[in-house]
């Protein structure tokens, strides 16, 4: 397996891939998935800017699936930005012929694995329970996304005290924007925002918040792991 990491602007990912082709290809559907963002932005910055579901005038691919998540979660499209980046990375993979790849995003994942099962580790900044534990994802035909959020670790803007939300979605983006719309509410003591989510997009829902932890929906097995903090796709790894 090979893994190799991208950084390009606010994009810092990881890629893990079976063949070289198939790096590159992730870094090109990475690429043109930022720079068809990055244009429309330039005509339209509410986009970039509103905390709320917006309709953009577009037909690039990411902007819809971007707009799309959002107004599923009830959030601003940007909050669904790197899943949608990395889905972007793995659709030119799975154009390329892998059967295996992974676009870790600054933590919001997105992934295809037919053939093997892939553990995935929970960072959580200083919470008991982070870098001790992993979610082994089972091999499956289709894309999945895995995506976190953190009021406590990372750039991102975030309105809740969470250390850590993590969304599994067959869908990416959605997986994205539900991170943020959870990590926001979410509260120890509250998990209201639990019952709002569409079982539909969402599959499971894990999230720490100190040393207490909430899980709605099916989550795949979890297995103590340790956490190499030198994989961790973040900007504070530069």
């Amino acid at each position: 397996m090979i893994r190799e990491r991208f950084f390009f602007r606010e994009t810092i990912a990881s890629i893990l891939a079976d063949d070289p082709a198939h790096i590159d290809a992730a870094k090109r559907g990475i690429l043109a998935a930022r720079q068809a963002l990055e244009r429309y932005i330039a005509k339209d910055p509410f986009f970039l800017t509103t905390f709320e579901p917006y309709e953009p005038d577009s037909d690039d691919l990411i902007i819809i699936r971007m707009a799309e998540a959002a107004a599923i979660a009830g959030v601003g499209p940007m909050a669904a930005v790197a899943g949608s980046i990395a889905w972007a990375g793995i659709d030119e993979m799975v154009l390329a012929g892998a059967s295996f790849g992974v676009i870790d995003n600054g933590g919001d994942i997105a992934m295809v694995s037919y053939d093997r099962p892939v553990r995935v580790g929970v960072h959580a900044g200083t919470a008991p329970v982070s870098d001790r534990m992993a979610f082994v994802i089972p091999k499956k035909n289709g894309i999945r996304g895995i995506c976190t959020s953190s009021a406590t670790v990372g750039p991102s803007i975030s309105l809740g005290v969470a250390d850590a939300v993590t969304v599994f979605s067959d869908n990416p983006s959605i997986a994205d924007a539900y991170a943020t719309a959870i990590c926001n509410r979410i509260r120890i003591g509250d998990r209201s925002v639990l019952d709002e989510i569409d079982p539909d997009n969402v599959t499971g829902v894990f999230a720490v918040l100190g040393g207490h932890t909430e899980q709605w929906g099916e989550l795949p097995p979890i297995v103590p792991a340790i956490v190499d903090e030198g994989l961790i796709s973040a900007g504070d790894r530069l």
